[in-house]
């Protein structure tokens, strides 16, 4: 079986982080382990507090999954300040972990800070470059990038200046851009591919940008190619939307099983 390493803070209650990540796993068949960075008190309506782990015990998570079990792919997620972005890439330097997905979380989807500038310095310089992609939505892409993104032309400029940051590839999410229609962007090879697909009206949208990187990386494990996971990750989290689970008064969690499991 395919197996996947979440590398994220943990979600109380509001279905985004490490609960959202293993649900993605396991709805893609794939073996999901985990790496805690933070616990965090938090439910559909915000962060209420956080509890940062220390690097060592982050170190410390990594190589007892990996020593014993393996991955076929890892994504992080919040990693909450710069000594643990910076244990986490020594970790993957270390043990040459593979289809690294970086889901570079800076903000909750409720506003709450969830990643400082010497924590940003440390991810845009110690990671990213060893990341099979980076993830940004386009408020993350717009600090990775150092520039403001309102429209297409934007992100695919943005994409080229993250390039420079030398991941392997990026894939910037248009959900922040108005319209009916949501286009992300994988730059890949020195090549664009646009992702196209309908808006999804509602408020099932907490752990969306986890879920996505997720479900890139779960597609990793499987062997799938990037293009075709980025596809088959945006189909995934459009559908998880659509049924969503009707808890709490915010943001509400995503339907990680509505199809199933493959």
């Amino acid at each position: 079986m395919p197996t996947a390493l979440t590398i994220a803070g943990s979600d109380s209650g509001a279905g985004a982080g490490i609960q959202a990540d293993i649900k993605t796993f396991a709805a893609h068949g794939v073996y999901g382990t985990s790496a805690v960075t933070a616990l965090t008190a938090q439910n559909t309506l915000g962060v209420s507090d956080i509890h940062v782990a220390p690097d060592d015990i982050v170190s410390a998570q990594i190589e007892a999954v990996v020593a014993d079990i393996g991955c076929d792919a890892v994504k992080t997620g919040m990693l909450a300040n710069s000594s643990i972005v910076e244990a986490v890439a020594a970790a993957v330097e270390s043990f040459d972990l593979p289809n690294l997905v970086v889901d570079p979380v800076m903000v909750a989807k409720s506003g709450d800070r969830l990643l400082d500038e010497e924590a940003v310095h440390a991810l845009r310089w110690t990671l990213v470059r060893l990341a099979r992609v980076v993830t940004p939505n386009i408020p993350e892409a717009e600090i990775l990038a150092k520039m403001t993104v309102r429209t297409r032309d934007d992100m695919r400029e943005a994409a080229r200046r993250i390039a420079t940051l030398k991941p392997a590839a990026v894939v910037i999410k248009g959900g922040h851009l108005p319209g009916s229609e949501i286009v992300d962007l994988l730059l890949d090879n020195g090549e664009f591919t646009e992702f196209r697909g309908p808006r999804v009206e509602g408020s099932n949208t907490h752990g969306t940008g986890c879920t996505f990187a997720a479900a890139i990386a779960a597609q990793l494990a499987r062997g799938v190619t990037l293009a075709e996971a980025v596809r088959l990750a945006k189909e995934y989290v459009a559908g998880a939307m659509r049924p969503g689970i009707p808890l709490g008064g915010g943001h509400r969690p995503l339907d990680h099983f509505w199809r199933g499991i493959l």
